[in-house]
């Protein structure tokens, strides 16, 4: 579990760095719903942290409503289930 959620973290904060880059360079994007998925699947942690970090999505309800959500959310889960 605990590497599939280090692997999860890391893959949605690359995903974030990548879309900010591609952004500024004006470049083809990635989706909102493979962001949005990565965070849904356990990279809310990382999505929320490459959201701040690289100031991307920031603005967007979307996002800074639907990741936190879902970090609390994955949050309750692994408190109640795993540990």
């Amino acid at each position: 579990m605990l590497v599939y959620l280090l692997i999860i973290n890391a893959l949605a904060f690359t995903l974030m760095c990548l879309d900010k880059h591609y952004a500024k360079k004006k470049m083809w994007r990635i989706p909102e719903a493979t962001l949005l998925g990565a965070a849904a699947i356990g990279g809310s942690m990382g999505a929320l942290l490459g959201m701040y970090l690289f100031h991307h999505k920031t603005r967007k309800p979307k996002f800074y409503i639907t990741v936190p959500l879902l970090l609390a959310l994955h949050l309750f889960l692994l408190i109640r289930f795993v540990l």
